[in-house]
């Protein structure tokens, strides 16, 4: 399972995972006040489909929501399917 690694910039950020110093996948966030997150947007190079990295870094965003007392909108369509599907994560929606 690959680290999934987080940075943040001034109001936005993105979690991200590193395969041999490169940058495989990636999924952006903006803050909306203190409070919140909006996720817009997760990307996937090609060769990495199915290796399970989208739902990684969903992941990490609900272990982050939840240290850090914030709740999550997801308007990139992959993360919305997500929380769709993993009821465990709706507690930070």
């Amino acid at each position: 399972m690959s680290e999934v690694k987080l940075k943040i910039d001034g109001n936005k950020g993105f979690f991200y995972i590193d395969v041999d110093g490169k940058h495989e996948a990636m999924m952006t966030f903006v803050f909306a006040g203190d409070k919140q997150i909006i996720i817009d947007h997760t990307e996937v190079n090609p060769g990495n489909e199915g290796k399970g990295f989208g739902k990684q870094m969903v992941s990490k965003a609900v272990e982050y929501a939840r240290e850090n007392g914030i709740k999550i909108i997801p308007l990139c369509p992959f993360a919305k399917s997500v929380f769709n599907k993993v009821q465990e994560f709706r507690d930070v929606l």
